[in-house]
């Protein structure tokens, strides 16, 4: 018994050593024995080491400006973007395509950089934009991909039953369309529960939603078997800083501009 008692107090003490170095360690307080053991050298460790335990203030330091060109695989500038989406429309696509709301014009849905192409002499490649719109006359897709050192396009691809993301104009009109349709009914009541309020507009939610792609449903209603080549999506709706009305049940083919539902 008297040796399992000695044990525990030189674990103890040992336990008690360690934590008075770990201790003085932190507190930058120098044990008895050192070279420099006197208060005046203890108190002034001990309060740079407190003042250097507090977080100094941070500084908001304005962003740089923004050049009118970007550099290799930088992301496009905001002169570039302008400047390639007014090059990518001639005066025929803007006279015969139709945008979401019928309108003369494509309808935007995305620029972004392209992704360079191998030089064969090494050099640099020129920084290229790809605009993205979609036809609704046609139901396609058209890509253009404009070079940023000339302004001209350089090369124009139409697709067919591809549905790229939506842009949030087409979200926007994909949300009164359901507010308008009787199928809306339910999105109405929930808004009209949570806030007291009508909703008249999409610009009383904060939308977001994604294309419907028919072939992940097992039974699709007939009102929404042209769903692909039509463009079709689902939006999502959430009450500006409030709750989400869930009407993942509905569908608005925009290119009909009619709305089905699920199930």
């Amino acid at each position: 018994m008297r040796e399992i008692v000695r044990r525990h107090l030189g674990k103890v003490v040992a336990g008690a050593a360690v934590a008075a170095t770990a201790t003085a360690v932190l507190v930058g307080v120098n044990l008895p024995g050192s070279e420099s053991g006197g208060s005046g050298d203890r108190q002034a460790n001990a309060a740079a080491a407190k003042q250097d335990a507090v977080a100094k203030d941070g500084v908001v330091e304005a962003a740089p400006e923004e050049g009118a060109k970007g550099v290799g695989s930088d992301p496009l500038t905001d002169e570039e973007i302008e400047r390639a989406e007014k090059a990518s429309v001639s005066g025929q696509m803007r006279s015969s395509a139709r945008d979401v709301e019928g309108d003369r014009g494509p309808q935007l849905l995305s620029t972004n950089l392209s992704e360079p192409e191998p030089s064969d002499s090494g050099a640099a490649p020129q920084r290229s934009a790809e605009v993205v719109y979609y036809d609704y006359k046609k139901d396609a897709v058209i890509t253009k991909t404009v070079n940023l050192e000339t302004g001209k396009v350089d090369d124009t691809v139409t697709t067919m039953n591809v549905q790229p993301p939506p842009s949030q104009e087409e979200l926007a009109e994909g949300a009164r369309l359901l507010i308008a349709d009787p199928l809306g009914k339910g999105l109405k009541k929930d808004f009209k529960h949570a806030t007291g309020k009508a909703l008249a507009g999409p610009d009383q939610l904060q939308l977001s939603g994604m294309v419907f792609r028919k072939e992940t449903v097992k039974r699709v209603p007939s009102s929404l078997d042209a769903c692909g080549k039509h463009r079709c999506l689902q939006v999502v709706t959430k009450v500006k800083n409030g709750p989400w009305i869930d009407t993942r049940a509905l569908v608005v083919d925009l290119s009909s501009r009619t709305v089905g539902r699920l199930g």
